[in-house]
């Protein structure tokens, strides 16, 4: 019991020593924030070196302004840069944009001025006094007035120079082949197996007395798609004609009605055969996505063709259509420029046409002079830009900077 007395007794005393101690730590913290605490503002040095010009490479209505380091920012006597902006020398200046410090140089556009118009700019560096009590007191010096500039449109973009190199060397190599594909030159295109089966593919409808079946996606006649696959259509068609095979094209578009029908009617025309084209050949059906796939599976699974062609612009639909030519046992030649299709006609197709190879075989099948010198010349280019990737990958891990030929401003 006397024991815990004692106890009691030290610690009383300890906790009456440690208030006076506490006191005193806080009046010291005051005293030294005190001192430390500026009694006048620091008033930063005139910026210096104070530069507008015309923003370049643009359509006009913007202006660079840019200036030097103020020597008052190592010193912690600037927090941001005020911009502003008058119509003439006297005028009143207004300010534009402001920029915050710690950059190791200093520009901001300007992007409200109207071409031809005289401005005049100044910078302002912008410090705080924090012995004002009232939170922060702006006080700042300014630079000299710079002007009179102007904005102005510009006609080339000199920042693109290389994308417009790229194009010239592109449509010159297109130029040259369309011209020399309409001299006779023959050119050489790699075979590939689903343009190579066409004939086969109709060979074998005629051995069967059924009749083709051509579905030319379901996008309209703005869609590149459709218009590769009427070229092809128009090969097919012929062909049909010549074997005195029934081609039938059921379409989701009527304007693609039309240009079917049109082709049809002159690749029979070609093959001698105009008598034997009939109108119903092409047919509507309806513009509905699943409507117009419903419509072609009951078609397939009645009139079971022997050969199905399934060319243009697919989507979830693709699917439906392809496996169900699958099960009536059809020969099934498809080609699609939607990459997420291809996985479900390369499962369900006996050949399938990838990406480009559509548009190839438009070319390929056809022997149109423009198509043949489109299709070589792309390659050329694509065999031009291949070289000069590697060429520049080499030069860059050598450590020569070419990639900043291709950055786009």
């Amino acid at each position: 019991m006397k024991i815990f007395r004692v106890l009691l007794l030290v610690a009383a005393v300890v906790a009456l020593t440690a208030v006076p101690a506490a006191v005193q730590d806080t009046v010291g913290a005051d005293a030294v924030a005190d001192s430390l605490a500026p009694s006048t503002p620091v008033i930063p040095v005139n910026i210096e070196n104070l530069s507008v010009r015309d923003n370049p490479n643009d359509e006009g209505g913007a202006v660079i302004v840019s200036w030097d380091v103020s020597e008052g920012e190592y010193a912690g006597g600037v927090i941001t840069y005020m911009v502003l902006r008058a119509d003439s020398r006297d005028g009143e200046f207004v300010e534009i944009g402001d920029v915050p410090f710690g950059h190791a140089s200093y520009n901001l556009r300007d992007n409200n001025t109207d071409d031809g118009v005289e401005y005049f700019y100044k910078v302002a560096a912008v410090s705080v006094d924090l012995a004002n009590s009232d939170g922060g007191w702006l006080i700042g010096s300014e630079s000299d007035v710079f002007g009179p500039v102007k904005s102005s449109a510009q006609w080339f973009n000199m920042s693109r120079l290389n994308i417009f190199v790229g194009i010239i060397i592109l449509c010159g190599a297109i130029i040259y082949y369309i011209t020399a594909a309409k001299g006779g030159k023959e050119f050489y295109i790699r075979k590939i197996a689903g343009i190579v089966e066409v004939e086969n593919a109709v060979g074998r409808s005629t051995e069967m007395g059924r009749a083709i079946y051509y579905v030319p996606g379901i996008h309209d006649m703005d869609d590149v798609q459709t218009l590769a696959s009427m070229t092809i259509l128009g090969k097919v068609a012929e062909i049909a004609a010549q074997n005195d095979t029934r081609i039938d094209v059921p379409v989701a578009r009527s304007m693609v009605m039309v240009t079917a029908k049109e082709i049809v009617k002159e690749s029979y025309s070609r093959a001698g055969r105009p008598d034997a084209y009939q109108d119903d050949q092409v047919r509507y059906l309806t513009d509905d996505q699943f409507g117009y796939a419903a419509a072609i599976d009951g078609l397939f699974v009645r009139e079971k063709p022997a050969t199905v062609f399934l060319m243009g612009a697919f989507f979830a639909e693709s699917l439906i259509m392809a496996e169900t030519g699958n099960s009536i046992g059809a020969i099934q030649i498809a080609g699609t420029a939607q990459p997420a299709q291809l996985p479900f006609f390369v499962a369900a197709c006996d050949y399938t046409l990838i990406g480009e190879e559509m548009f190839a075989a438009s070319a390929y099948l056809s022997r149109e002079p423009k198509l043949l010198g489109s299709l070589k010349g792309q390659d050329l280019g694509k065999a031009v830009f291949l070289v000069a990737i590697v060429v520049g990958i080499i030069l860059e891990s050598f450590g020569v900077p070419v990639s900043n030929l291709f950055k786009l401003n």
